[in-house]
């Protein structure tokens, strides 16, 4: 086994068995080691063979198993604008490694009644990468399917997260008043659902608008979104919106804001809108000047854009593992990293304080339950005060203080929603977090 990858052979099938009852409709897919991209061959010869394309424009790209592909891919398949990691050299993170202590942690899935260990889970979650620090020092990190310590990978609504990070910096250095109508800022949105809404209510989600992000209903309005959203040119006779601002001002409200949350990438979106409007900068800009350019990064990130150019702040991030890792090093140290100071203590107390705790209970979210949403971080409110950014397919960067742990996976889970993939995955985290606490 190599020190940056491993394979997890007849481990699928283990592990799938061990699954409780509400996670076997998974057995529908195929497993993660007959998904691996490299043993599917997609995109590989001089030219790929027709069967093994994964291209624009069909949609399929995005479907599994090519989606265990496309993570890793997607400057290949869109337009992309850099996160630049600027010209100084990176700081290197430091090894503690602990590997199989940790691999043969077990744990019981929510709703289970059979063990599994934490290797097991890497498979039933079709891990493409995970990294865990403990004390600031990488004690667990290994590769699967698309990914290499060189890659880059999806991170999905994890972007959102960032860009709440964006936002909740302006706030607490007095650039951006979370209470001003969102129209006092973007004009443009003053006959939208979003008009009336205070920016608080945008970076939390409490907003209420008329917006389905059920990504199993092909009717769904994210669907409408994601065409507008596309870069390629426009198939003929659309008449829709072109690019993420102009859908955003067809949104409409549906009831009154602040009373619930509901998950909604259009605020996110709405969201970095505010922040380039208010810093004069494009949320990769910004994110590369306050933080990626300042954190030691190894790598630059990508975002994907728009027909015009604008950054996808929901969603459009791909980054290397190590420096999501640094992300979750800042939000474990309230703001400083190597010794410097990127951002205000105020972010991280105001972030970490959580959201309407009962505004969120009204969305439903069983594998949360106690949880809160707040500057679009996940904050679960458990013992250990563990908070995260997730994104759909399994990515997660899971920063637990009381463990001196933050955790980042790389996933593509045959499902979006992660409901599906929680009850393997929090347990799990919650095993590995009990381990490093005692250490």
């Amino acid at each position: 086994m190599s020190r940056f990858s491993c394979h997890l052979p007849g481990l699928a099938a283990l592990a799938l068995a061990l699954l409780p009852a509400s996670l076997q409709a998974n057995e529908q897919f195929i497993s993660a080691e007959a998904s691996d991209p490299r043993m599917m061959g997609w995109m590989e010869g001089f030219p790929p063979p027709t069967d093994k394309l994964v291209m624009q424009p069909e949609a399929e790209f995005f479907s599994f198993p090519k989606l265990r592909w496309t993570v890793c891919h997607f400057r290949e398949l869109l337009p992309t604008e850099v996160v630049s990691r600027g010209l100084e050299a990176p700081k290197p993170l430091e090894y503690a490694r602990d590997e199989d202590a940790i691999d043969s942690l077990t744990f019981t899935p929510l709703g289970g009644e059979r063990e599994m260990t934490w290797e097991q889970s890497l498979a039933a979650n079709y891990t493409d990468g995970v990294l865990i620090l403990h004390r600031g020092k990488i004690v667990y990190e290994r590769y699967f399917g698309c990914l290499d310590e060189a890659g880059k990978h999806g991170a999905m609504s994890m972007t959102k997260s960032l860009t709440g990070l964006l936002a909740e910096i302006l706030v607490a250095e007095g650039k951006l008043d979370d209470q001003t109508l969102v129209a006092t800022i973007i004009p443009e949105l003053a006959n939208s659902g979003f008009g009336d809404a205070t920016v608080r209510q945008v970076m939390d989600m409490t907003t209420a608008l008329s917006f389905s992000e059920d990504y199993d209903d092909p009717e769904a309005d994210i669907w409408t979104y994601s065409a507008a959203a596309n870069p390629l040119p426009k198939p003929e006779g659309y008449e829709g919106p072109d690019g993420y601002f102009d859908y955003l001002q067809t949104v409409e409200a549906d009831g009154a804001h602040g009373e619930a949350f509901g998950y909604r990438t259009v605020n996110s979106d709405v969201l970095g809108w505010i922040v380039s409007r208010v810093s004069g900068r494009e949320v990769t800009e910004l994110l590369s000047e306050r933080i990626w350019s300042r954190m030691g990064a190894e790598q630059d990130a990508y975002m994907t854009v728009d027909a015009k150019g604008t950054p996808f702040a929901g969603g459009g991030l791909s980054a290397g593992l190590r420096d999501l890792g640094r992300i979750g090093l800042l939000m474990l140290n309230e703001g400083t990293i190597h010794g410097q100071r990127l951002f205000p203590e105020q972010v991280m107390a105001d972030i970490r304080a959580g959201g309407d705790r009962a505004a969120f209970a009204k969305a439903g979210y069983t594998t949360l339950t106690g949880g809160s949403y707040r500057s679009m971080w996940w904050v679960l409110h458990n013992e250990h005060r563990a908070m995260a950014a997730r994104g759909v397919h399994g990515q997660t960067i899971y920063v637990d203080p009381a463990a001196s742990m933050v955790l980042v996976r790389f996933a593509s889970f045959p499902a979006a929603k992660n409901a599906q993939i929680d009850p393997t995955s929090l347990p799990a985290y919650q095993a590995v977090a009990e381990y490093l606490r005692s250490e």
